[in-house]
């Protein structure tokens, strides 16, 4: 699957740790050969997210997408499970 990522999503990505950025690199690039991997626990949102989808970088944080076209995910957050949900 191909990758994009939205302004914001940037923004949040040069703000956290350079050990961090390297496992949302690593992620991204398995979330890129197998979307569904089971170590990343993709997953439906619902609420205020409802149409995005999530998959966990680390044990808390996390990066919200959704799919432009069959092969195109644009990643539109980054941010812990309760900067998202407090």
């Amino acid at each position: 699957m191909k990758v994009s990522f939205s302004k914001s999503f940037k923004k949040s990505y040069h703000r956290i740790p350079e050990k961090l950025r390297n496992r949302v690199d690593e992620r991204i690039i398995l979330f890129a050969q197998d979307p569904f991997d089971v170590s990343l626990h993709n997953h439906e949102l619902k609420g205020k997210y409802k149409g995005y989808r999530s998959i966990n970088i680390t044990g808390d944080l996390r990066a919200h997408y959704y799919t432009l076209k069959m092969d195109v995910a644009l990643f539109v957050a980054l941010g812990t499970h309760s900067e998202f949900y407090s």
